[in-house]
């Protein structure tokens, strides 16, 4: 019926779909390469969702009695899925930049912690912004990723510790899903690190019994939708203990599992995560071997975290050794005071130097494997009939460019579309 479709883009000269058997995540021997198809088009519907994917020529015919929004020529270009952030802390006030100079100076990120710098600095700065101050500046963070490619977010609370400071967050993230354009999906953090005057048992009790059931009962009126639920299981910060406490609770009230682990101490937290049934667990610099194939069994994805290895000068995560094993390789930017990335261009690129991953690796883990450590990877992650039209456009005869063109991608990224919506264009 004419009418019936909303974008047409036409004539690519590559169409990375990712994934074209409704995989939900890549792993092993399918990373080798990635579903290219080469002069092809694509088009939308009305509801946002992909209609047709095939030869330009198949596509003109099989739509040649269309009429279209919006029709795209997409000669010499290629068009991508858009790009999905695993892991971000975006909801914050005050700046850090200071701290940047100390660790540079050769301070480690918990001597910054221990002398009140670090998580703490920013909650203090955080429980005193007002909600729309919060929102404005989250909302110009969403832009910039969303510049970059990313259509898809993870959005974490975590600094208030305190219950009013937590929902405060949340309800700005709650606001930015409802009235943006990019994804969210929503993260309660309350457990990010143990706010002062309590012990980590005082604080897991607090959040069992206080922030857990107000989140339920905000869920189930439709006040504020949360997917998933973060702790920060750490040497001085959450042990083994009280984040099994935290996560198994989040858990019961229908959360996705999704934490903090073995980051700069070896915890056994990727263990924990796969005896749990966790989605996800990030960082993981300090995982053990056995960790590693404790993840791969459970199909718990690990979202690496490349900027952060980077800037607190880390050893990088043990990328090719978790794909060796077949765990779903995830990635994030971790964007947060602490770590300033909005690029997942950029983090794919780090990805590829300095964790060893192929290009073809780095774009599935901030695709359809990022998707998938969001639950996500059944409607997001990939260009499939059937999926949200969610996709980037780039000025370049190769996907490549994207990961090659180090900080490149502001030249590059000609269109971002979110539900077959141009919602970026240079």
């Amino acid at each position: 019926m004419a009418g019936g479709h909303s974008l047409l883009l036409e004539n690519a000269q590559q169409v990375v779909l990712v994934c074209s058997r409704g995989e939900r995540f890549l792993a092993r021997d399918a990373l080798r390469s990635l579903a290219v198809l080469e002069g092809a088009s694509l088009v939308v519907g009305k509801d946002g969702f992909i209609k047709a994917i095939g030869p330009a020529d198949v596509i003109r015919r099989q739509f040649s009695g269309e009429t279209f929004e919006e029709i795209i020529d997409c000669s010499g270009k290629c068009i991508l899925p858009g790009l999905v952030d695993a892991h971000t802390h975006p909801v914050w006030a005050g700046e850090r930049v200071h701290e940047f100079a100390m660790k540079l100076a050769g301070a480690t990120y918990m001597e910054i912690h221990q002398a009140g710098g670090g998580i703490h600095f920013t909650v203090e700065r955080t429980r005193q912004a007002s909600e729309e101050e919060l929102f404005r500046s989250f909302q110009q963070r969403l832009q910039c990723m969303m510049k970059a490619g990313t259509t898809l977010v993870e959005c974490k609370s975590g600094y208030g510790l305190d219950l009013e400071t937590e929902l405060k967050m949340l309800r700005v993230i709650e606001r930015a899903r409802r009235e943006l354009d990019i994804g969210i999906s929503a993260t309660y953090c309350g457990a990010h690190s143990v706010p002062k005057g309590k012990t980590a048992t005082e604080a897991a009790d607090d959040i069992i019994n206080h922030h857990l059931p107000k989140l339920k009962e905000l869920g189930r009126n439709g006040e504020i939708h949360v997917d998933n639920i973060d702790v920060f299981c750490e040497k001085g910060v959450f042990d083994l203990d009280s984040t099994r406490r935290i996560l198994q609770r989040g858990k019961d009230i229908g959360l996705q599992i999704n934490f903090h682990g073995d980051e700069l101490h070896p915890m056994k937290a990727a263990e924990l995560g796969a005896e749990l049934g966790a989605q996800a667990i990030s960082h993981l610099e300090e995982v053990s071997d056995e960790g590693i194939v404790a993840m791969a069994k459970a199909r718990c994805s690990a979202v690496l975290l490349p900027t952060t290895a980077y800037m607190l000068r880390l050893k990088q995560p043990r990328a090719r050794k978790m794909l060796d094993e077949g765990v779903i390789v995830a990635l994030g930017s971790d964007f947060n005071p602490n770590a300033y990335c909005f690029s997942m261009p950029m983090v794919m690129h780090l990805a590829c130097v300095n964790m060893r991953m192929s290009m073809p690796e780095a774009l599935a883990a901030a695709t359809i494997n990022a998707a998938y450590a969001l639950g996500k990877s059944h409607t997001h992650g990939s260009l499939e009939v059937g999926k949200q039209g969610d996709l980037i456009i780039i000025n370049s005869s190769r996907w490549e460019h994207l990961i090659y063109q180090f900080g490149g991608h502001h030249e590059l990224i000609e269109y971002v579309i979110a539900k077959g919506k141009v919602i970026y264009k240079t």
